[in-house]
């Protein structure tokens, strides 16, 4: 059998939230990196859709976060993400839902409002695994680039704002739902605390995100500042230190 393999953005948290699922289940895998931009003609010929990330399981080519990891429920259900009682897995799905919906697309359109104008920093952050000549063709390619993503996300002062609404309502969220053992439904980790956290990691920034940021700039940072007092923030970088583990990925 074939390992399973990952087409991926370094830099993503619904790309993250995949990862971490594979990781948990210590799934051995192959990552495959791509460029933001470049990335769609690929993605696009195996799925018929532009976004990442995209699983090769089993023969199967599966794409969204949510999709991969039922397969993977499905194909290695030890230890498991979903809980086993009907009423908690109803609820812990219901919350990855929520934050796939609620938190995802305004927490990106948020970091790369900050972003974009930083075209350095961003193009370190995409191309970290692309070699020297790939980088500096990305880097040229860029303000293009910034125009497309910018369009697309709809990345705009006003749109930063909702962003920022949002962020702060699931931040809300996640002190609500808590429960006294620490975890958003029941007594253990399961796919509605890897959702959230994951989704939160661009604006938490945890040391055990598996891949190393450059120097962030000063209107990230104090984004970031003006949020880490919440409960949920803390909550975050908890969840990062006792659950996400080592990588399971294996050399191609």
């Amino acid at each position: 059998m074939d390992r399973p393999v990952l087409w991926q953005f370094t830099y993503s948290h619904f790309n993250e939230k995949a990862r971490w699922a594979l990781d948990f289940k210590r799934v051995p895998h192959v990552r495959r990196s791509l460029l933001p931009g470049p990335h769609a003609v690929k993605i696009r010929r195996m799925t018929g859709q532009s976004a990442v990330p995209v699983l090769e399981l089993d023969g199967s080519v599966i794409y969204d976060s949510t999709r991969i990891i039922a397969a993977l429920e499905e194909a290695y259900p030890d230890p498991p993400l979903y809980p086993s009682d009907d009423a908690d897995r109803r609820r812990a799905l219901e919350l990855e839902d929520f934050f796939d919906h609620e938190l995802g697309p305004h927490i990106r359109r948020l970091a790369f409002h900050l972003l974009l104008p930083h075209a350095n920093t961003v193009v370190a952050m995409f191309s970290q695994e692309s070699g020297r000549g790939s980088r500096m063709a990305y880097r040229a390619a860029f303000p293009m680039i910034r125009v497309v993503m910018q369009k697309a996300m709809r990345i705009d002062d006003a749109g930063a704002d909702l962003g920022r609404a949002k962020t702060v309502a699931a931040l809300d969220r996640v002190a609500r739902e808590l429960g006294p053992s620490g975890y958003l439904v029941g007594d253990r980790f399961t796919v509605a605390d890897l959702t959230a956290a994951a989704l939160f990691s661009p604006l938490v920034a945890p040391p055990e995100f598996p891949y190393p940021p450059p120097s962030m700039p000063e209107s990230v940072l104090e984004t970031r500042r003006s949020l880490s007092g919440h409960p949920a923030f803390q909550w975050v970088l908890e969840t990062y230190r006792r659950h996400r583990g080592r990588s399971a990925a294996v050399p191609a």
